[in-house]
């Protein structure tokens, strides 16, 4: 089986784009509606704990928020006593790969391959290429605002593109590389492509009984250009030197995914089953609201006074930091609240979660305004240069919903309702791995 993670698409925002356009463009997609059965999914009410993060450990283990827990990217680490599916299926004697599985802990005994999610602190499975491949995701990811790849991170990356080398997927992943000089957004998309070419071929050389692969470029880009699409009701516009009113980054974004897709179809036959989820969806935003990220977390928290231990960036604006001892944390905790603007008074770390048992924090840069360059920050009686401090991720265009879509080959024989709470996922796979 394959398990392939569209991470918080709107299938049926993709279904207006198939419907309007040339019937030879999107087959792939097509077929996902026309030959798979469907599933509609439902998910927490409250919207705090509608994250993807939280979602997806849900599939993994069969429970609800309220049973599993874990409400942080990253913190599936700390929950030991959850048993989740890649473990589960291996013990009952099949063989296990996962590449990325967002807030999945690597606790298989012996994984075809494992390469974790950028944000998660867990192992990949022994190999080196498994090794330098997650360092390299994870430098490419947390410092993708930046722009900026290390050395290592490119050596890697070619390494990647000879080892899956095909005339026909190599070239299409260079003719996305190419794009990304005139269309930088488009580098989420790059990444995706790759890990999936990585992902085909483990998948065909290891040739696991289960096999999870996620994707992050298509949420990624909803959440930054959703507002761009030609086929939303919304009054919103993105500025214009932020995105072209004539770009719509979700057909560009389509047009991957059905490739993608279509490599999936082509292996697919009696013995290969595939299951395509999405978590959760998004739907337009209610108003703009611009994220920014720490350009260098630890030469901030050291500017402002702030004695850690390390500090772990997760996804866009949030970062964890630990402490050597309690009294570092809540004088962390002290700086950290006194840090507003000079304009408007507004704090810049609205959110501050304090752990005891792990001595850290867990910290979210919720300022919502446009940073300018006359933006000044106070801090304990400090003043900093804002703008210098963060790089400009996004304005946010997709917010989350509770719906989300299942897809499953027609080799599936499984009974189940038509829609079903995302937890329930958990058990439609298990009964395929009894």
């Amino acid at each position: 089986m394959i398990f392939i993670q569209l991470n918080e698409i709107n299938f049926d925002l993709v279904k207006k784009y198939l419907s309007n356009e040339d019937k030879y463009r999107f087959s792939n997609l097509r077929k996902i509606f026309d030959e798979f059965s469907s599933i509609d999914t439902f998910a927490e009410k409250e919207y705090e704990n509608l994250e993807p993060w939280i979602q997806w450990p849900s599939i993994y283990t069969g429970k609800t928020y309220k049973e599993h827990n874990v409400f942080r990217l990253g913190d599936i680490t700390k929950h030991k006593n959850l048993q989740q599916i890649f473990e589960k299926i291996e013990k009952n004697g099949y063989s296990v790969g996962a590449i990325s599985p967002m807030n999945a802990d690597n606790r298989l005994n012996s994984p075809a391959y494992f390469i974790p999610d950028p944000w998660t602190d867990t192992e990949s499975d022994s190999s080196p290429l498994s090794k330098r491949l997650t360092s390299m995701l994870r430098q490419s990811v947390n410092d993708n605002a930046k722009g900026s790849l290390t050395l290592r991170s490119i050596l890697t990356l070619f390494e990647s593109v000879t080892r899956t080398f095909n005339l026909r997927r190599t070239s299409y992943l260079l003719g996305i590389v190419f794009s990304t000089i005139k269309s930088p957004w488009k580098k989420a998309l790059v990444l995706d492509y790759l890990i999936h070419l990585i992902h085909l071929k483990l998948f065909k050389i290891k040739k696991p009984d289960f096999s999870s692969v996620f994707f992050n470029a298509g949420a990624h880009i909803q959440h930054h250009y959703l507002f761009n699409s030609k086929k939303i009701d919304t009054s919103l516009q993105n500025p214009k030197w932020y995105m072209g009113q004539n770009v719509d980054p979700i057909i560009e974004m389509l047009e991957v995914y059905d490739r993608i897709l279509g490599d999936y179809l082509s292996i697919l036959n009696k013995d290969t089953k595939i299951i395509i989820a999405t978590g959760i969806q998004q739907v337009p935003y209610d108003f703009l609201k611009y994220y920014y990220r720490l350009s260098d977390h630890n030469s901030f928290l050291k500017k402002i006074g702030i004695n850690f231990k390390k500090v772990l960036p997760r996804m866009t604006r949030d970062f964890e930091i630990i402490f050597k001892k309690e009294s570092d944390l809540f004088d962390a905790v002290r700086i950290l609240k006194s840090v507003k603007t000079l304009k408007d008074g507004l704090p810049i770390f609205g959110e501050i979660e304090i752990r005891k048992k792990t001595i850290s924090l867990f910290v979210t840069m919720t300022y919502p305004h446009e940073i300018m360059k006359e933006d000044i920050i106070i801090t304990s009686g400090n003043r900093l240069e804002f703008y210098k401090e963060v790089v400009f991720v996004a304005i946010k265009n997709g917010m989350h919903d509770t719906k989300g879509y299942v897809f499953l080959s027609k080799n599936i024989n499984i009974e189940t309702d038509k829609k079903i709470h995302i937890k329930k996922l958990h058990d439609l796979i298990m009964r395929c791995f009894i």
